[in-house]
């Protein structure tokens, strides 16, 4: 086996991180039944919510400004390697059946490309110059956010993703766990949630990637809350593109109305299935067309649709 010069540089920058830290204690932690291993591996998951709470006032004031950038029609992208990449692919991929977004509006980028979500692709997350050609085929714009993921901070092809970002004006954010990062450092917005050494020495799909997940699931959805993706707490963009997500449509078209089940019907067909023009259609008895040009009007917000409507 062969070893580059950066090797040994890359080994004591390693060695610095607290996610990579050794523990000890457990080091007898394969000799345990394995209930008592579940308790040590349930006890440590249980603090990685606080670990982010720490980090709700960065977290928010990301959120504020992609929700900016979101209403003038930029997309949310994320950028990361491994466990990181694979998180951003997942959030991105469940915001169109949860919020109807767009094609496109909300993008998981991972090192290496789709291949990268089921097989390790060698030597992808090292290279910032994959990263740059992956955000040139987006064609990024000021209006667009770069969010980086990496668990150590260090990843060149995050780190990368958001410096070339912030060249060309997008908004940029980096999430990671570790402090003091050169990911955070490089981003407008860095988030450094500290979720400490794992119960695996170096495993970050574990507490870190529990961390990351949170995060990213409070970037998108707090985000599309601000966009009026929602009603109160109803998911009134949900895309019924199956039999569950139908009868979850009529049930959240009931909960926001109390109409009745055939006015419900009536009112879902006249909108094509459109659960936030169903709504304003019962609530503000409106037709259809009507229901939508208030939305248009109002950017999508339904409670502003809704005071257009009633005056």
């Amino acid at each position: 086996m062969t070893s580059t010069p950066h090797h040994p540089d890359l080994r004591s920058q390693l060695e610095t991180l607290t996610t990579e830290a050794f523990r000890p204690e457990l080091a007898e932690i394969d000799q345990l039944p394995t209930l008592d291993i579940a308790r040590l591996m349930n006890g440590e998951d249980a603090t990685v919510p606080a670990a982010v709470a720490e980090r709700l006032p960065e977290i928010a004031a990301a959120i504020d400004a992609v929700a900016v950038r979101m209403a003038r029609g930029g997309r949310l992208i994320y950028a990361g390697a491994g466990t990181a990449g694979r998180l951003g692919v997942l959030d991105a991929s469940e915001c169109p059946p949860t919020f109807n977004t767009g094609p496109g509006q909300v993008v998981g980028l991972i090192a290496g490309g789709p291949d990268a979500m089921v097989t390790s692709i060698e030597g992808a997350e090292d290279s910032p110059e994959l990263a740059r050609a992956d955000l040139d085929a987006l064609a990024l714009t000021a209006d667009d956010t770069v969010v980086g993921v990496s668990a150590s901070g260090r990843t060149p092809y995050a780190v990368g993703a958001v410096e070339y970002a912030r060249s060309l004006g997008a908004l940029t954010v980096g999430l990671a766990c570790n402090r003091d990062s050169a990911l955070a450092a490089a981003a407008e917005h860095g988030i450094e949630v500290v979720t400490g050494p794992e119960l695996l020495t170096g495993s970050t799909r574990l507490k870190a990637g529990t961390a990351q997940k949170l995060v990213l699931n409070m970037l998108s959805t707090i985000t599309m809350i601000r966009l009026g993706k929602t009603y109160g707490n109803l998911m009134v963009d949900v895309r019924a593109s199956n039999e569950k997500l139908r009868a979850r449509s009529r049930r959240i078209v009931a909960l926001a109305t109390g109409a009745a089940d055939d006015d419900i019907e009536r009112a879902l067909t006249a909108t094509d299935g459109e659960v936030k023009h169903a709504i304003l259609v019962l609530l503000a008895d409106v037709d259809g067309p009507t229901a939508a040009r208030l939305l248009a009007e109002s950017g999508g917000h339904l409670r502003a649709a809704m005071a257009a409507a009633l005056g």
